[in-house]
């Protein structure tokens, strides 16, 4: 039975006064003992939220992380080492703002997948779909493609200490979200594609959805078999609506 799981993206947001204001206010949710649940905040403040969340049940990730896995000649870049070193158990590998703004295509994004592993880290595989990809009817394929860069770079086996994030583009920071059927239709393939390459990995892995997930919507996009919680953005930011969306999932 896969654990359901969610986790906020907190993005480029946050001062320490807010963020001190973020942690006091997950601090004081009641969170579903049956859900994992994660926060990813800029990296300047992750020791600030590890600090501030010891003794409650969230874990920390990191939003992004090097190429090379330990410390070296790479300036401005955080390797998953450090990370590790910091606190942190999870990152976030290929989210559509890195792919799109950063131009992060699959080969570099290997690379971080990889390193990250290597130090022990959990990767957070972000795919999905622009706008123009849905309507001219080619979100499969784009999904797959992303998903099999991996599969053929690093095997099947990667997956086993993976998650996969779905995230139509066109649904992020938009207040548009894929209807429960959509996201299980791409949920379904993605878990299909995996299990034509081993099917007990394809049935042990998380895939989360994102894509304007709240509290109001939560329940039903979860309640999908194949939707095993979501990655989320702007609603992360307020402890009560995350809170609300974590119980939502523990329902």
């Amino acid at each position: 039975m896969r654990r359901l799981m969610v986790a906020g993206n907190w993005k480029m947001h946050g001062t320490r006064a807010s963020v001190a204001e973020l942690i006091e206010g997950l601090r004081n949710q009641v969170l579903p003992s049956g859900v994992e649940v994660a926060v990813f905040p800029p990296c300047l403040y992750a020791s600030q939220v590890i600090d501030g969340l010891k003794g409650k049940s969230i874990a920390v990730g990191a939003q992004n992380s090097a190429v090379e896995p330990l410390q070296g000649a790479l300036t401005g870049e955080i390797s998953p080492s450090q990370l590790v070193d910091a606190g942190c158990t999870l990152v976030l590998v290929g989210h559509s703002e890195r792919r799109q703004i950063m131009g992060e295509g699959d080969e570099l994004l290997n690379r971080k997948f990889a390193a990250a592993q290597a130090c022990g880290l959990t990767p957070v595989l972000c795919v999905g779909e622009t706008l123009e990809q849905r309507e001219a009817g080619k979100t499969l394929e784009v999904v797959g493609r992303q998903l099999g860069s991996i599969i053929d770079e690093l095997g099947i086996g990667a997956f086993v200490n993976a998650v996969v994030a779905y995230e139509p583009v066109w649904a992020i920071g938009t207040g548009l979200t894929a209807s429960p059927q959509q996201a299980q239709e791409v949920h379904a393939a993605i878990r299909a594609q995996l299990a034509v390459e081993n099917a007990e990995v394809a049935q042990g892995v998380r895939l989360l959805y994102g894509g304007s997930v709240k509290a109001a919507n939560a329940a039903e996009l979860f309640g999908m078999p194949d939707i095993d919680g979501g990655l989320i953005g702007g609603a992360s930011l307020n402890a009560d609506e995350f809170g609300a969306i974590c119980r939502a999932a523990g329902n």
